[in-house]
Order: structure tokens, then C-alpha cells, then sequence
């Protein structure tokens, strides 16, 4: 695997694989990879002849600056588990290397900016857009990978790709789950063993939306996974949502698309999770 920390190494690279008529997937991720971050790998290698991952913890889209401080940075580890996985190409960028100075950057995304995960962390998905835009202008993919546990983020990514006009293709991932049905995710390093068991029932919630859909109505189905959330010791629910998959608007019996997600605080970590309903 060839690992470039320069936009400038890496575009020489990326322009003599294109001359060559190879196809890139791209996977960008914040690091801490685990075995979701590395089925997404798996997914690019299926679909494209070059697989590059990149690593950069994004400032821009923390709005707590402790969040950011704590954020899990194993560098060495991710390595050797992208060269496991296959991976051909790392970005790993200094911040002074994707940012330069005090840069402006506003793009209207919509109300998607402003619901759910948005009016939790307001300004998160600015961050996010002004970041995988700069990722993609740079590694100029034919594919990008992103997993389905940030459900939200791949609408507002496919709304910004829309928006700008990029030729990339957004491919969303399943969820990777351990056994016990937890959502893999990097913030599972922060959690204490007692924290793992009461985590878990923000999959179990989700999936009693999902098994009793067709028998009740949503009012009630919310209801009973909110109070399953807010009944468990230690777990502060954020919001528990039974949306409409394209617009995240509250479902009803008649949407064709739907998702349930949850954001809660498991002691002191912020969890997300989403299952797919219909």
C-alpha cells in the first residue's frame, strides 16, 4: 500500500493510474477502522481496479471541541488493518495540508442540514460537505463508499455531489453489527463494559420498529421504542425518528421508503444507529 500525506504525491499517483485506464473507489474515513470502514474497502475492491482510503480527522465538522480532542487516532493500527484489507492507496493529510488559512464555505443543502443529526450538531454537515468536497476534488474518484450507520450524512453527501455537479458515484454500505446487534462505529472504543450491554438497546429498539411495522401504527411503535430507550439505566435518548428515507420527514403508514434512526448518550458517548424498515 502506498501511503501520501501531500495532495500534490497523491494526484501524480491517482493521474498515472487514470492514464492507464483504472478505475478508483474511494472510502474516506476518520480513521479508528473497524470492521465496517473495512467491508467498505471490501466493497470498493469488488467495483474498481484502485482502491484508495483516506484518514483525516475533519475539525471543521466537530462542533464540541473536546469531541475532537478525544477522537480515536490509532494510525499505526489502521495501517496494518488497510494493508490486511487490500487497500492500494492511504491519504493521511495534515490539517494544514486540507486547509489553508481561515477558508469561508457555505453550500445550501436544504432543510437535511437542519433536521435530526443537524439540529443536534448544528454546523456538522457544513463540515462534512466542505470536507469530502475538498477529498473528492483531490482524489477525483469514480465511486465513494460511506456506511450506512451515518444515513443522514449519505443524503446530505449525495445532495452536495447533486449540488456541485461532481462525477462520483455514492455507494451506501450496510451496517456492520457485532453479535450482540451493536452498530460498529469508532466511538465504541470510549465505552465501558457496562456501557456495551445498555447500548445495545438502541439496535433492540429498532429492530421492535421494524418487526411490529406492519401490526401498529407509527405514533405508537415511537412511543415504545422511545420508552425502551429512556427506561434503560444510563442512556439519554437524543431522538428517535421513524422517517421517510428520502427527506427524513416523519413517516407515515403510505411512505414507500422508511428508516428509523436514534441518536443517544451511552454514559458520556454519543451513539448513532439507523435500521432500514421498508
Amino acid at each position: 500500500m502506498k501511503n501520501f500525506t501531500t495532495k500534490q504525491r497523491l494526484n501524480q499517483h491517482l493521474l498515472d493510474a487514470r492514464a492507464s485506464g483504472a478505475t478508483i473507489g474511494f472510502v474516506p474515513t476518520m480513521g479508528a477502522l473497524h470492521q465496517g470502514h473495512l467491508s467498505l474497502i471490501a466493497r470498493a475492491r469488488q467495483d474498481c481496479d484502485i482502491v484508495v482510503c483516506s484518514i483525516f480527522v475533519n475539525p471543521t465538522q466537530f462542533n464540541d471541541p473536546k469531541d475532537l480532542e478525544k477522537y480515536p487516532r490509532p494510525i499505526e493500527a489502521d495501517i496494518v488493518k488497510l494493508e490486511q484489507a487490500g487497500c492500494d492507496v492511504l491519504f493521511n493529510p495534515d490539517v494544514t495540508e486540507m486547509y489553508a488559512g481561515n477558508e469561508q464555505w457555505h453550500l445550501d443543502i436544504g432543510e437535511l442540514e437542519h433536521l435530526l443529526e443537524g439540529q443536534s450538531r448544528p454546523g456538522h454537515y457544513q463540515g462534512v460537505t466542505q470536507v469530502v468536497y475538498k477529498l473528492f476534488s483531490i482524489v477525483e474518484p469514480d465511486s465513494a463508499y460511506f456506511g450506512q450507520k451515518d444515513f443522514q450524512q449519505v443524503l446530505v453527501i449525495n445532495r452536495m455531489v447533486d449540488l456541485m455537479k461532481m462525477p462520483v458515484k455514492i455507494v451506501m454500505c450496510p451496517i456492520e453489527r457485532e453479535g450482540n446487534g451493536l452498530a460498529m462505529s469508532s466511538r465504541n472504543v470510549h465505552l465501558s463494559a457496562t456501557d456495551r450491554e445498555h447500548a445495545l438497546v438502541l439496535s433492540q429498539a429498532l429492530k421492535q420498529v421494524k418487526d411490529n411495522f406492519n401490526r401498529e401504527d407509527i405514533a405508537t411503535l415511537k412511543q415504545q421504542a422511545e420508552n425502551s430507550i429512556n427506561n434503560e439505566p444510563d442512556v439519554q435518548l437524543d431522538y428517535l425518528e421513524i422517517a421517510d428515507a428520502k427527506t427524513l420527514h416523519p413517516a407515515n403508514q403510505n411512505t414507500a421508503n422508511v428508516v428509523a434512526l436514534v441518536a443517544a448518550r451511552v454514559g458520556t458517548t454519543r451513539l448513532i444507529d439507523n435500521m432500514i424498515i421498508r
